[in-house]
């Protein structure tokens, strides 16, 4: 339950089905343990998936005794593309697929609705952010990170001194269109994969559940002719291979090795362009069986390239508590802009 007279922030983690939301107090802790979620109402256009975002802070107050007005700020999450400050592309996305919302300013209608400052990050940066901070802690802002978190497509962030670098149009991270080579990567007479994106040989043209669908079970099932997934139709049975790689099967083996290698090749590009102190790999696959989720994260580090220097600081880890992430992370963003000290105004002469 909530603490007596404490400030505290929210953190609202929107999703295609869900909202997920957590409470943070500023001396940083989060009074919700798990899950606290409402359906978030997106398919139903921008008004009522804003008043959705709203019950669910309602909600979470409820449930951990805090008054409405020691809310200091609320954080917000949604799947991208958006701009840096909650737009939503002008194209529209996969999640937000009505016309209305397309150029819909997300951030800016729930901050009037709730009368309350919001901060907003795309979902992958809002996990990044998170598993930087859990991993780190008190070292969270001297130390930077990147994440990359497979699931339909790749969302990932780039952490540095503690923050999401969002760049100048709010695009920085998109690490699933970042271009890897192929040579070594595909086998035999494999076809160069597609991404969604319109981009060939992306990371998220083969590191994602769409990749699997697309691009690596069509191949690998000419390969693995008598497979049992080849009786099912490839939208099931790429959502059905990681049961199959958790026993060890070789189709699924083979590719998930091609997942992980596509992961590596990212991470050393990361390594020559930003160095970091931890990569973190997230989303479904690693919450798979320990066996299987140590051999995936152990195949992306033998794929990543560091200079010796690299590989002595290095970390790599799994991002922790994935489906809380977006909350606790917008929360954690939402108390650091908090706490920032407000920049000095230019003298003007």
């Amino acid at each position: 339950m909530g603490s007596a007279g404490v400030p505290v922030v929210v953190g609202l983690d929107n999703g295609g089905t869900s909202n997920n939301a957590t409470v943070l107090t500023v001396d940083g802790r989060f009074l919700v343990d798990g899950l606290l979620e409402i359906p978030s109402e997106v398919q139903a256009g921008p008004d009522a998936a804003i008043e959705a975002l709203a019950r669910a802070l309602d909600g979470a107050l409820a449930q951990t005794g805090v008054p409405r007005e020691l809310v200091q700020a609320v954080g917000l999450d949604t799947p991208g593309p958006a701009s840096a400050d909650g737009v939503i592309s002008s194209r529209g996305s996969t999640n937000f697929s009505q016309p209305a919302w397309r150029g819909f300013d997300v951030r800016g209608a729930l901050e009037r609705r709730l009368g309350l400052p919001v901060i907003y990050h795309n979902d992958g940066n809002a996990a990044a952010l998170y598993a930087h901070h859990v991993h780190f802690g008190s070292e969270a802002m001297t130390r930077s990170s990147v994440s990359a978190i497979v699931g339909t497509g790749l969302g990932g962030g780039v952490v540095e001194s503690g923050r999401v670098i969002a760049g100048a149009a709010g695009m920085a991270g998109e690490l699933g269109h970042v271009h890897v080579p192929l040579t070594g990567l595909l086998g035999p007479g494999q076809p160069e994969p597609t991404c969604a994106c319109g981009f060939t040989g992306d990371v998220e043209s083969v590191a994602s559940l769409t990749g699997i669908e697309r691009n690596l079970l069509p191949y690998w099932l000419t390969r693995y002719p008598d497979h049992p997934l080849a009786a099912e139709p490839l939208a099931r049975a790429a959502k059905l291979v990681r049961g199959y790689g958790e026993r060890g099967d070789a189709l699924a083996r083979d590719l998930f090795t091609q997942q992980a290698m596509a992961l590596g090749r990212l991470f050393t590009v990361a390594a020559n362009f930003t160095d970091p102190h931890a990569y973190f790999v997230g989303g479904g696959v690693v919450e798979a069986a320990p066996e299987f989720r140590d051999w995936f994260l152990a195949t992306v580090r033998e794929h990543t390239v560091l200079r010796e220097e690299q590989a002595a600081v290095a970390t790599f880890a799994l991002v922790p508590d994935r489906d809380m992430a977006g909350a606790r992370g917008v929360a954690i963003a939402a108390l650091e802009r908090l706490r920032a000290v407000p920049e000095p105004r230019p003298l003007v002469a």
